[in-house]
């Protein structure tokens, strides 16, 4: 029986065909450990997951009840950017370590809130819908009542690695650029061409707006009513961050209510959507389905991620990507945490 047991969900997740931990043992093969999977209901995954030593979080969320059976574990590895699939407060409450894959999928995310933009600026769903319809001569008219990209404005909602990324982007199409980010020292965006600006101004002027904020309780419908009707009639909203961080059912008012012009979005409320859901409908929303991370590398690099933070932790040493809050709870998990990571998260 090996030395550590490594307890995981036997769940589908968004994982290529394929399957097996080949990848994630690369980096614990110095290491007595094993990757187990457990049934993904609930009560059946306490029942093997007790005794772990760690949990690979895939496939359901990691609830408070789960944590506390848990006996000693000492880390929640997630193979994602997001992390709400897991009550972070309760394993901060514990003691225990929650990883991420933060910076894996930079590139692929600021492409794919590029391709947004740009798709949903020059209305490419619609180009190619009259082109099959034999529409050819409606094209052109419908763009001449656009206004050029270059010298438009670009405005962000966080300013962390993803929207850094695509600022670079945004920077050669002549995009002007300003950024809210209250947990973001002013002086990180200048470099980048973006200037700091509060919400309210970041919505008022920007010609598109792009969310970007992580899926964590504090930022839960960050967006709602009062943040769209703040926004240009001429806007179109870009989200490759999360759904839940937008009140959705706002975003579907000011579209049908011409608030702002359209949107482009990765992310949604509730995924997938339902058949009902008048974001299908419209035209003026460019959709898809939560794919921006995903490219020939997305498994191979995130899998070895997981494999890397789980034997950093079963060897005793602290982990690349913590994600628990820096106010804790636990003293075993301030023992845990070196000087730098009590800095707060974007020191």
């Amino acid at each position: 029986m090996a030395k550590f047991r490594i307890v995981t969900p036997a769940a589908a997740s968004f994982s290529t065909a394929g399957g097996g931990y080949d990848l994630e043992m690369e980096a614990l093969s110095g290491t007595d450990a094993e990757i187990v999977e457990a049934p993904a209901e609930e009560a059946a995954f306490i029942a093997e997951a007790k005794t772990a030593d760690a949990i690979y979080g895939k496939g359901i969320r990691i609830t408070s009840r789960i944590i506390d059976s848990l006996e000693r574990c000492k880390l929640i590895a997630l193979g994602s950017v997001g992390v709400d699939s897991v009550d972070v407060q309760a394993a901060t409450a514990r003691g225990i370590p929650v990883t991420n894959v933060p910076d894996t999928f930079i590139e692929e995310v600021a492409d794919h809130a590029m391709t947004l933009l740009l798709a949903g600026f020059r209305r490419l769903i619609e180009q190619d819908r009259m082109v099959r319809e034999g529409r050819w001569r409606e094209g052109r008219p419908a763009l001449l009542k656009l206004p050029r990209l270059m010298g438009q404005s670009l405005g962000f909602i966080s300013f962390g690695h993803v929207p850094r990324a695509v600022a670079i982007r945004a920077r050669a199409f002549g995009l002007r650029m300003l950024a809210y980010d209250p947990f973001v020292e002013e002086t990180v965006m200048p470099p980048y061409g973006v200037e700091p600006a509060t919400l309210s101004e970041v919505l008022q002027n920007a010609d598109f707006v792009s969310m970007h904020a992580p899926a964590r309780p504090e930022v839960a419908g960050m967006l709602g009513e009062e943040h769209f009707r703040q926004m240009k009639p001429t806007a179109l909203f870009i989200n490759t961050g999360r759904g839940p961080t937008v009140q959705e059912a706002a975003l579907i008012r000011a579209l049908e209510e011409k608030w702002i012009a359209g949107a482009a979005l990765d992310v949604l409320e509730t995924e997938p959507p339902g058949h009902n859901n008048p974001l299908l409908k419209m035209e003026n929303v460019t959709l898809t389905a939560h794919v921006a991370s995903a490219s020939s590398r997305f498994d191979p690099a995130r899998k070895r991620r997981v494999g890397q933070e789980l034997a950093l932790v079963l060897g005793g040493r602290w982990p690349m990507s913590c994600v628990n809050p820096t106010v804790l709870e636990s003293t075993s998990l301030l023992r845990w945490q070196p000087e730098s990571m009590l800095r707060g998260p974007n020191s």
